[in-house]
């Protein structure tokens, strides 16, 4: 990657719907498509819906056969978006939103610039 790379940012979080206590990032995803992107919350959707119960798995079903497709429609338009199940009282919500990856510099040696030889680190007592 020699320069800024269009992608989405994917999260899954969850929360526990019965505390005050904020959400817990459970995964994260770089896609570096649309279809990539739909397909890491599909793929995690169909993985869980077994374990649902019949409200959750009714909802993930849902995403999955009748709004899937607007979701990549937007992903497309590089509008961000959520999809939300509840199980029972854990709310999970994968959030997709497109980003620019940066590329980041190389850590060899050859690679290094001359400053990065002038640091010593501290001893430690």
């Amino acid at each position: 990657m020699n320069g800024p790379t269009r992608g989405y940012w994917c999260e899954c979080w969850t929360k526990d719907v019965t505390t005050t206590e904020g959400p817990t990032r459970l995964a994260s995803f770089n896609a570096y498509s649309a279809p990539q992107a739909d397909r890491w919350v599909a793929i995690a959707l169909r993985t869980i819906s077994p374990a649902l119960d019949s409200d959750a798995s009714d909802e993930a079903w849902a995403w999955l056969h009748d709004e899937r497709a607007e979701t990549r429609r937007a992903l497309l338009r590089s509008e961000p978006c959520t999809v939300t199940i509840t199980h029972a009282s854990t709310r999970v919500t994968w959030t997709i939103r497109p980003v620019l990856f940066l590329p980041l510099a190389h850590r060899q040696n050859a690679e290094l610039p001359p400053c990065a030889h002038s640091f010593q680190p501290r001893a430690t007592d």
